[in-house]
């Protein structure tokens, strides 16, 4: 048997050796460009920041916090496009409330007022089109917040998907509260409010005509008064991140490469639910890259963790809070997941996305 190393007319070395990978020099626009992980990353710092250039776009948060008349407003915009429009345990019209004013309060805001604009195809039922402003209304009232303007165009028939709603919204930020991405500090312990993935597997599951023994809800929900509980415990949370497109996995890359810190994630604390975790293994997706709607992930001081895990526990919508990990001066800018088996893996930020609109 010939050596390995080397052929018939020159030697092989094994470190020339590469795999494939998908090209990133794209010359148009991809679905993954949409999907909260690499190509989404590289969208913005290539294409809109260079365009729009300020430091407040810079630090790239889910809201933009403003000084604006002695006070600190949280700012934040958002489109949905998921479809179908209306899934288990939500729709359209909840995740266009939830997720702004899941945006705003991971700047430690609280949540006032929003914005609503539609995009209609022509055709769609109009019974349709109120049954989403009903679901926004609705979850508006539970929010708290007032949706106080909008706008409304329609579009060719072909040339939607029946309705599109983008939100935009603002709240005030506490004083003394300083939450960003750039503040995680080796030592931080990692929280997650609850079980994860729940949101992407109920998209998937209706709209692929898919059944996997039990019905799976998304987990949309408002989080502005979770965020209050943790605040009313100290205000000296280091950062907040609603692991939505790219799901927890892309959140942890986007906040270590932010603050330029390890991660380490305990994969046997991560809370997944059964039925989650199953679907996920019969269709091969990883169920920390699956996007969540109604779950935050908080980088807390190590003196305040078990505080604000307890204060987070006695919350609705944190009731399966866990520990999830620590932040580490190791190998900076990565998240390294300690498996079951007792190894290490690198969690790396997605190229794209596993499961296409799902928001």
């Amino acid at each position: 048997m010939a050596d390995l190393a080397t052929t018939d007319t020159a030697p092989v070395d094994p470190a020339d050796w590469t795999c494939p990978a998908p090209l990133r020099d794209q010359p148009v626009v991809v679905m993954g460009h949409g999907g909260g992980g690499a190509l989404s990353a590289e969208l913005i710092e290539q294409v809109f920041a260079p365009a729009y250039g300020n430091p407040t776009l810079a630090a790239l948060t889910d809201s933009a916090v403003l000084g604006l008349g002695g006070a600190r407003l949280a700012f934040s915009t958002d489109s949905y496009v998921v479809r179908p429009l209306f899934f288990p345990g939500g729709s359209l019209g909840d995740l266009a409330v939830n997720g702004t004013v899941n945006d705003l309060a991971m700047s430690g805001a609280r949540p006032t007022h929003l914005s609503a604009a539609f995009i209609l195809e022509e055709g769609v039922e109009l019974a349709v089109v109120e049954r989403v402003a009903r679901a926004m209304g609705d979850a508006a009232r539970a929010a708290g917040v007032t949706i106080a303007t909008g706008d409304t165009k329609v579009v060719d028939s072909g040339h939607g998907d029946g309705v599109y709603v983008t939100t935009a919204g603002v709240g005030l930020v506490p004083e003394g509260v300083d939450i960003r991405p750039q503040r995680a500090r080796p030592g931080d312990a990692v929280l997650v409010s609850g079980p994860i993935g729940r949101h992407g597997v109920a998209v998937l599951s209706v709209r692929e005509g898919l059944e996997f023994g039990v019905e799976i809800t998304s987990d949309t929900a408002p989080l502005a008064d979770l965020v209050a509980a943790m605040l009313a415990v100290t205000p000296d949370i280091h950062v907040l991140r609603d692991p939505t497109r790219g799901g927890l996995g892309a959140s942890l890359n986007e906040i270590a490469r932010a603050s330029g810190t390890g991660v380490r994630l305990r994969e046997r604390a991560v809370p997944v639910p059964e039925e989650v975790a199953n679907a996920c293994g019969f269709l091969g997706l990883d169920p920390l890259y699956v996007a969540n709607e109604g779950r935050l992930v908080a980088f807390v001081p190590p003196e305040h963790a078990e505080a604000v895990l307890a204060a987070m526990r006695a919350h609705p919508q944190g009731t399966g809070a866990a520990l999830i990990g620590e932040c580490v001066a190791e190998h900076p800018g990565m998240v390294v997941v300690a498996t079951g088996l007792g190894g290490t893996r690198m969690l790396d930020l997605p190229l794209g996305e596993q499961l296409p609109r799902i928001c």
